[in-house]
């Protein structure tokens, strides 16, 4: 009897192991499922905020030379649009028509303003930007957020039409890249991967142009860290961390080129986000990413020549993106 007693302890040991390795025991977090809820009619309005910078700085004797000259080139966007879902298709894909509301746009070179236009300002009725207020476009966005493709933008684009500079920058923010970039950041879960609680993860991979660098991919991995429950409504919070990803656009040839200019400097480089997703309604409250690269050259023979400070080449590419539900 005492040895079947034994046996029957053991296996309720063994489900219980099981149990908690499956999540089901004391103390495992609440599972959901991470998913854009789109409904026809539905409309919600966001701020977006992005900011791109690019520098290069000169250190040693090379910096007192004409020939070396540092700069700085930064672009900020701030845009506040509502987003009107006008249908939803049988594999939850929806057509969205976006609508600006409020626009602030500024590019700087070296700390000085080249181009400033601020809608609450209530100035410069004529500038491009200003004529940008009101206007819509409609885009397809993937169940998972992916922006598929942008549907019709023509209206907006003839309504900035010109060859001042300021045309040019207002029609940059209506290319396809651009739009894909404003609405299409946040990748959510593949339909396939279910429910996911407190620990678990996913991933997406993110391409950057660093210009004469080449581009870079990241491999995105969005990891749940809480899941409440507050007025009657359920939020996640996420924690994003990214890492190089093998992932290339770009043919071998050039990725061979890329990486031959690359290696020759040592690259640090930072890449995180946070998400706070309304799970109940299926919308972003939240969302913000930053990525840090800098890439740094020194002249190797400079311990040779016995330079105190030695010879070097820093460039540096910030890229942030801000996304936050306002009504």
């Amino acid at each position: 009897m005492t040895h079947i007693r034994f046996f029957v302890c053991l296996a309720a040991v063994v489900v219980f192991s099981l149990l908690l390795a499956a999540g089901c025991g004391p103390g495992a977090g609440e599972a959901a499922t991470f998913a854009f809820k789109f409904a026809p009619g539905d409309s919600t309005s966001y701020k977006l905020i992005m900011e791109s910078e690019d520098s290069v700085a000169f250190e040693g004797a090379i910096a007192e030379s004409p020939r070396f000259k540092g700069g700085c080139n930064r672009t900020e966007v701030e845009m506040t649009f509502s987003q009107q879902i006008q249908s939803v298709d049988d594999n939850g894909n929806a057509v969205a028509k976006i609508t600006v509301r409020d626009l602030k746009y500024l590019f700087t070179r070296d700390g000085k303003p080249v181009l400033d236009f601020d809608s609450a300002a209530g100035k410069g009725r004529d500038n491009p930007f200003a004529k940008l207020i009101g206007q819509s476009y409609t885009i397809e966005i993937a169940h998972d957020g992916r922006v598929k493709r942008v549907v019709d933008v023509k209206q907006a684009r003839a309504a900035v039409r010109g060859s001042q500079l300021a045309n040019n920058a207002a029609s940059g923010l209506l290319t396809p890249d651009a739009i894909k970039k404003f609405h299409g950041a946040l990748v959510l879960p593949q339909a396939g991967m279910g429910r996911l609680q407190p620990g678990q993860s996913w991933s997406s991979v993110k391409v950057f142009d660093y210009r004469m660098l080449g581009t870079a991919s990241y491999e995105r991995i969005y990891t749940v860290k809480e899941i409440k429950k507050q007025d009657g409504r359920q939020t996640a919070v996420v924690q994003m961390d990214a890492i190089p990803s093998s992932d290339q656009t770009e043919d071998l040839r050039t990725e061979q080129e890329i990486s031959a200019f690359s290696d020759m400097f040592d690259t640090t480089q930072t890449y995180t986000g946070q998400l706070e997703l309304d799970l109940s309604s299926g919308k972003v409250q939240k969302y913000s990413e930053e990525l840090q690269s800098q890439w740094l050259m020194v002249d190797p023979q400079a311990k040779q020549k016995g330079s105190e400070e030695p010879d070097a080449v820093i460039m540096s590419v910030v890229r942030s993106y801000s996304l936050e539900r306002v009504d």
